[in-house]
């Protein structure tokens, strides 16, 4: 079975818009804010349409404004991945 791991947690290097460059992604980040983290809320759309291509996970918008810290990602995907 594929899993989404926290290599470098909820893949922020997979979202490709709204990273404040002040934000340091190397540090232990799976339970901060994506907000905290310098993200915006386009940018977590821009994953959500990522996990969709890469992963064949939908993450409705609805569903996507929820998920708020790289944990939460990784917990969605890695759910609906499993039943596939």
């Amino acid at each position: 079975m594929r899993e989404l791991t926290a290599r470098r947690p909820a893949a922020p290097d997979a979202i490709s818009a709204g990273e404040d460059e002040s934000t340091d992604l190397d540090g232990d980040i799976i339970d901060a804010g994506f907000r905290d983290l310098g993200y915006d809320s386009l940018a977590v759309l821009e994953l959500a349409s990522r996990l969709e291509r890469d992963w064949g996970v939908v993450v409705p918008d609805e569903v996507a404004a929820t998920l708020e810290t790289p944990r939460a990602v990784l917990d969605y995907v890695n759910e609906r991945a499993a039943v596939k």
